[in-house]
């Protein structure tokens, strides 16, 4: 399904052919994130992100940027996430030529122009204030402090607002010159489009893109010990909760486990928490849970709003569901977690940008590109003993940690509900 080439500077182009599409979708990959800031620069990967759309030599204004996709009916967008940052458009496929140069020209062009640092500055403290404004925002930052202490992984990608005001120009170029190489990237093209062609075209655009310094590490999660509660006292409607546990790495053998384990557990209307916590018991109107997997660790979170007279009967009631993973589940149950799973990938492949997003991550995170037909071949060889197993050695009492947001005292006595 994919086709991949690394081209002599060290960029890993990846595409994937989609003729019975219209769109094409362009996706740049950089393998770094903020788990690869030192705490006097936290937040500058995604200042980094925000900046390359301020303006280049051949684009001066943010305007003249994204006028080139938005004016023919495309889409432009970036996302900086812990261990990648992303830059990516989707266009119809006779603007394909154009929207590449586009995001080529803002990734090795832009300016960094230092009164585009300043204004954007203060852009970016608001946006850490509208984060901070929002409870189930506010509660998902908590809960990766409990998981992740003391590490980079436990800090909000966006820094705060005391990291952003700090850094300077200096910082920014440093960063850029050590993490945006193309050693470092992968792009990845899906849709009407054929490899050689593109080959071509993307070789001539990053022809001037050289390797500099080298990239600088992150530092591995050696585990640690720390708080398993954390409450914040805000005025609220409704108090919301994120219970969660360690999980697995991206390249772990169980990974597709704890991921049919959450597909039980959490997503969609026919989950378990979905059923006990909503339908039967009526104790929130959002709950769901995520599995998340990073390069050396990962995490099993259960993220739900609930009426705060009813915190502790909720908690104890996700508890429950939790434990009972524990159990035998019954074949039934998994065969549809099994096809919920599957239908969901499948369904995902229809869309240009989600066949570039597949690809370009597992190659900028791991070097390897496991396809969909692989991953539902696994998935469909998982047994229930061997989720039994898994459930049983990593849902344990000691790895639960809790995050609460809402009107509820600080002393509230909630770690003495944390049992499996």
């Amino acid at each position: 399904m994919y086709q991949k080439v690394t081209l002599d500077n060290g960029l890993r182009l990846v595409t994937a052919a989609m003729p019975h599409t219209r769109s094409v979708a362009i996706s740049f990959f950089i393998g770094t994130g903020s788990r690869y800031e030192t705490d006097e620069r936290a937040g500058v990967s995604h200042f980094v992100e925000h900046l390359c759309f301020k303006g280049t030599e051949k684009r001066p204004t943010p305007v003249d940027i994204c006028t080139v996709i938005e004016g023919v009916g495309g889409m432009l967008n970036a996302g900086t996430d812990k261990e990648m940052t992303i830059y990516w458009c989707k266009v119809a496929q006779p603007h394909f030529a154009s929207a590449l140069d586009v995001l080529v020209d803002i990734l090795i062009n832009s300016r960094f122009d230092p009164a585009d640092i300043e204004k954007e500055r203060q852009v970016i403290i608001e946006e850490i204030k509208m984060s901070l404004d929002s409870p189930p925002q506010r509660v998902s930052m908590l809960i990766d402090e409990l998981l992740w202490p003391g590490h980079p992984l436990g800090r909000d990608i966006a820094g705060s607002k005391e990291t952003v005001a700090a850094i300077t120009r200096e910082m920014i170029l440093d960063y850029l010159d050590r993490q945006y190489r193309p050693g470092n990237t992968v792009l990845a093209i899906a849709g009407d489009i054929r490899h050689d062609e593109v080959l071509d075209m993307v070789s001539r655009l990053t022809a001037g893109w050289k390797q500099k310094r080298p990239r600088a590490d992150y530092p591995p999660y050696r585990g640690g010990t720390g708080r398993r509660v954390a409450i914040e006292n805000r005025d609220t409607e409704q108090t919301q909760l994120c219970l969660a546990l360690p999980g697995v790495s991206i390249v772990h053998p169980e990974r597709f486990k704890l991921d049919l384990l959450n597909v039980i557990l959490g997503e969609g209307m026919s989950c378990r928490l979905f059923t006990e916590i909503r339908d039967k018991m009526g104790l929130a109107y959002s709950i769901q849970s995520y599995a998340e997997h990073f390069l050396d660790t990962g995490a099993m979170t259960v993220a739900a709003g609930v009426a705060t007279g009813k915190l502790k009967v909720a908690i104890t009631a996700i508890l429950a569901e939790l434990a009972r993973l524990k159990e035998p589940i019954p074949e039934e149950e998994l065969s549809r977690a099994k096809e919920l799973f599957k239908g969901r990938i499948m369904l995902r492949m229809e869309d240009s940008r989600s066949v570039a997003g597949w690809a370009g991550g597992q190659e900028v995170l791991t070097g390897e590109i496991i396809s969909v037909d692989d991953v539902i071949e696994i998935v469909g060889a998982i047994t229930a003993a061997e989720l039994q197993k898994l459930a049983g050695e990593l849902l344990v009492r000691d790895g639960l940690r809790l995050a609460v947001v809402g009107p509820v005292p600080p002393d509230e006595p909630l770690e003495e509900l944390l049992k499996l």
